[in-house]
This record gives structure tokens, C-alpha cells and sequence, in this order.
């Protein structure tokens, strides 16, 4: 009985442990994911980073809508390099007078690599509407 109780917490504890890896390094860990689990990992890591803050999937608040940034930048062979450099070093005055502020550089917010992944996300948010 006890072995089998320590299979049980062995194998809970190592799925914790996965989970919480994954969390720790959305782009390793979701590669092969389908795109619900990238959209779960993305959406805990813009929570997390205080994105959802001025952000949202579909209407405006502070900043715009994932979905109109998306739409705006739609064939743009740039896109993902304007977005991440958006997030990484903030930008102001395509969407209005709202300064956004940085989430890289000396803020330690995200790393090039999660605001590269932020951005991929959020170009993909029109297609999930």
C-alpha cells in the first residue's frame, strides 16, 4: 500500500513539476502544443506581465484590441518585429497619445524571446475570433 501511494505522489509531483517548467518557458515547453495550450500559456504570461492591464482580445480599453492590431498589421511582412519591438521598448502614436510603456531592456518585464512569442500570439487572435 505505501509503494503505491508513493507511485501516486511520485507521479502528481512530476506532473506538477512539468507544469510548472512549462510555465517557466513557454516557448520550449509549447512548440508542439495544439493552440488552445499555446493560447492558455500566452494568455497567463500577458496576465502576467500586465498586459491585460491596458489590453484585451477584442475591444479597446486603455490600449487597442489584439484583434485590431492584428487586423492592422495582416500581411505585413514585418509585423512580428514591429510588435516585439513595441513590447520589448514601448511605443507611442500609431494607436493614439497613450504612451505604452516597456516590458524589456532595463524593466525585466519579458525577454526578446516572450515578446517575440507575445507577438505571434497576438497576430493569431483575429483567426481565433
Amino acid at each position: 500500500m505505501t509503494s503505491g501511494l508513493r507511485g501516486i505522489q511520485g507521479r502528481l509531483l512530476g506532473a506538477w513539476l512539468a507544469g510548472a517548467a512549462a510555465l517557466a518557458s513557454p516557448g520550449v515547453a509549447h512548440a508542439a502544443a495544439g493552440p488552445a495550450t499555446n493560447d492558455a500559456a500566452m494568455l497567463s504570461l500577458a496576465k502576467a506581465s500586465g498586459c491585460l492591464a491596458c489590453h484585451a482580445m477584442h475591444h479597446k480599453k486603455v490600449g487597442p484590441a489584439y484583434a485590431a492590431i492584428a487586423a492592422r498589421y495582416a500581411g505585413n511582412a514585418k509585423a512580428l518585429a514591429i510588435l516585439q519591438n513595441a513590447i520589448l521598448n514601448g511605443h507611442v502614436g500609431t494607436w493614439g497619445v497613450i504612451p505604452m510603456p516597456a516590458y524589456g531592456g532595463s524593466q525585466q518585464v519579458l525577454t526578446p524571446d516572450q515578446a517575440r512569442q507575445l507577438a505571434q500570439w497576438i497576430m493569431g487572435v483575429r483567426a481565433r475570433a
